[in-house]
């Protein structure tokens, strides 16, 4: 049998991010982009049974052979944490799980926008971080709660599923609630949160109806609101929101949500050609009143050339973000060009960094006669 313990042991020794179960196959992990399989025998349905049932007990059995999805923590002796999804595939058990660094790196070290820091400092609304999975998300959120709560006297609720990072208090007083095991589901969660005097409030995902508008609620009620979504871009997520509600309340969720949101970071990840790891690339709106018109009035087509054109108040675009990382030598330069929106802009966007980087090369010496 397959033991899991010493299967997560290895992946943290091999400094991987992620680990991936299948029956029939050797555990395979994935370091950077790269998959590799680990020196151990194939996976038998009954080892990734037992698998399971050592991480969540038989009553959460139960319930993932009733849902056939699961997702939840584990962690090893040493501290070391890990998300888990548990899923069926061709009626056989799969497990995949992701590392939970036991540190949560600083905003300085994610090498994200200054202008993401100053959102730590708003009173109130609501900020989305959002991406694909895999994009940092998780990480960038944690990094931003635990600079409020390195700086300020609030009291901050978290609901998460699972929880990932652990936040220690700090100057803030916090909570972190898992669902499944501390509440039942992130809208039954945000509905008592409201009741327990919260600054600020963490919602892990607005994954569906409920969720959404008890999160958009939470902010209008002036609360500061953070909270996550599978979408690409600003745009794609003001329309994602909007169109979760039926054709009739959406003239109403497009006011509200013109008066709660304050800004929307989507990233993604580029391996790094400097170091070992993932660096994020993003595309960074700030809800200004032209923003907030455009939310009103459903002209969401409009927000990308108003992110291109406002730099100075610190907004990003995502291309100018891929091309500040390719200077400061993070990213690889056919990576830049092709994830771009528009790779020959990107190409030529790049030409004159490379021809100053070529210019500052010494030249060679001619060789003696």
């Amino acid at each position: 049998m397959v033991d899991i313990k010493t299967v997560l042991a290895n992946v943290i020794e091999n400094n991987a991010s992620d680990l991936h179960i299948n029956v029939g196959l050797p555990p395979i992990l994935r370091r950077n982009t790269e998959l590799i399989d680990l020196d151990f025998p194939p996976v038998s349905n009954e080892d990734a049974k037992e698998m399971v049932l050592s991480m969540i007990g038989p009553d959460r059995f139960k319930e993932f052979e009733e849902k056939r999805d699961l997702d939840f923590s584990t962690h090893l002796d040493d501290g070391h944490r890990f998300r888990v999804n548990a899923h069926f595939q061709c009626d056989t058990i799969a497990i995949s799980f992701r590392v939970i660094p036991n540190q949560i790196p600083a905003l300085d070290d994610l090498h994200l926008p200054p202008i993401v820091k100053e959102l730590t400092d708003l009173p109130r609304g609501l900020v989305l971080v959002t991406g694909h999975t895999g994009s940092g998300k998780s990480t960038s959120l944690a990094a931003m709660v635990e600079l409020i709560n390195e700086k300020y006297r609030k009291r901050i609720i978290t609901l998460e599923d699972p929880i990932e990072y652990m936040l220690e208090n700090r100057e803030s007083m916090i909570e972190q609630r898992e669902i499944g095991s501390d509440c039942t589901k992130f809208a039954s969660g945000l509905k008592h949160a409201l009741r327990q005097d919260p600054d600020i409030i963490m919602v892990g995902e607005m994954r569906d109806l409920e969720t959404t508008g008890s999160t958009i609620t939470a902010a209008e009620t002036g609360h500061l609101v953070f909270s996550t979504l599978h979408t690409i871009n600003a745009a794609q997520t003001i329309d994602r929101i909007i169109d979760i509600y039926p054709a009739a309340q959406q003239n109403q969720i497009r006011t509200m949500l013109a008066n709660t949101l304050q800004a929307v970071i989507s990233q993604t990840l580029f391996r790094r050609v400097d170091e070992p790891g993932m660096v994020p690339c993003v595309e960074i709106l700030l809800c200004t009143s032209a923003v907030r018109n455009c939310i009103r009035e459903n002209r969401i087509y409009e927000i990308p050339n108003i992110i291109e054109t406002s730099r100075r108040l610190g907004m990003v675009n995502l291309d100018n973000s891929i091309a500040d990382m390719y200077c400061k030598g993070y990213i690889d330069r056919e990576e830049a060009i092709m994830r771009s929106s528009s790779p020959a802009k990107m190409e030529k966007t790049l030409a004159p960094i490379d021809e100053f980087e070529a210019a500052q090369e010494p030249e060679e010496e001619p060789a003696l006669k």
